[in-house]
């Protein structure tokens, strides 16, 4: 009884903060992780006076669209993208993946290797999990281009890239199940993130079709975080942006977003996934695809006072 107490504290914990915690990357991804505190999750102050928080430990690894959750007792767990293709990985397709029970001390950063039986997938990119109640275990999802995979829209991205979302399952972050297709919109598309809101899962997605131009969000309806996705969206943000995270802030649903070819962040709120409202936002110069997370006032307190 005590356990299932202490769970429910913590994930009370979670959802309950004061504060908000941004993470990012710089540049390529070569320099690490970086992170940024707000109170309002509009103005954005970075840590360690900018500099890295976690930096690679792997030669040649890149620490691309850092996303960071935090498990029902109270883990944080780190997942990144390792590099572009498989030269980064030594011909390998691996995510990056630390945990930390404090932000502060991580575990050594550890490589989890995908589509290792189909040879030809190019590329894992911008790994995210959310934690399924009802099967008791991790769901962890990216972008994937196989070639030949989905000949009908081949040409509609960039040098050939042509992805869908796929996900494996895992319970402890050492045993994964084999890589499966988990959401085709029916064209290009990256950078999946999903927030839980009510009875329902919600997707937001990146259109990553180029020819037509469209580089926009989406949304897409789940009642599991396994799936099926239905009820896809047209697009609610202009063109040229990736990189989506969402957080509670108050009464509205904050969603950010990589304007990367502008070099700078932008926001909409909304309360009911039907109406957005664009909100300004103010962080720290060349900040790129990350996540946000609510911590409580004493962790923030905590992060402040670190200095690496």
């Amino acid at each position: 009884m005590l356990k299932v107490l202490l769970a429910a504290a913590l994930a009370q914990l979670a959802v309950a903060g004061d504060w908000f915690l941004f993470t990012s990357f710089r540049q390529n991804g070569e320099t690490g992780v970086y992170l940024a505190l707000s109170e309002d999750g509009r103005k954005w102050t970075p840590l360690n006076s900018n500099q890295p928080w976690i930096r690679p430990e792997h030669p040649g690894m890149l620490m691309r669209d850092p996303f960071l959750t935090r498990g029902k007792n109270g883990t944080w767990h780190l997942l990144w993208t390792w590099g572009w293709t498989r030269k980064e990985g030594g011909g390998l397709l691996k995510i990056g993946y630390a945990s930390s029970k404090d932000l502060i001390h991580w575990s050594p950063q550890k490589e989890i290797r995908v589509f290792e039986n189909e040879p030809t997938a190019r590329n894992a990119w911008a790994p995210e999990a959310a934690w399924d109640e009802s099967r008791e275990e991790w769901i962890v999802f990216w972008s994937t281009t196989i070639p030949g995979r989905f000949p009908d829209t081949e040409k509609t991205g960039d040098s050939g890239y042509n992805h869908r979302f796929y996900s494996m399952t895992t319970r402890d972050w050492v045993t994964f199940s084999s890589p499966k297709l988990w959401f085709d919109p029916g064209f290009n598309c990256i950078d999946a993130t999903l927030v839980h809101d009510a009875r329902q899962w919600i997707m937001v997605f990146k259109d990553e079709r180029k020819m037509p131009v469209k580089k926009n969000l989406r949304l897409a309806f789940a009642n599991s975080p396994a799936g099926p996705w239905q009820g896809m969206t047209e697009a609610f943000t202009d063109s040229w942006v990736e990189g989506p995270t969402v957080a509670k802030v108050n009464q509205d649903w904050m969603i950010y977003f990589d304007r990367y070819r502008d070099h700078h962040y932008g926001a909409l709120r909304t309360q009911d996934w039907k109406k957005f409202e664009g909100v300004p936002v103010s962080f720290p110069d060349d900040h790129r695809h990350g996540t946000v997370v609510p911590v409580s006032e004493s962790e923030a307190r905590s992060l402040r006072m670190v200095h690496r």
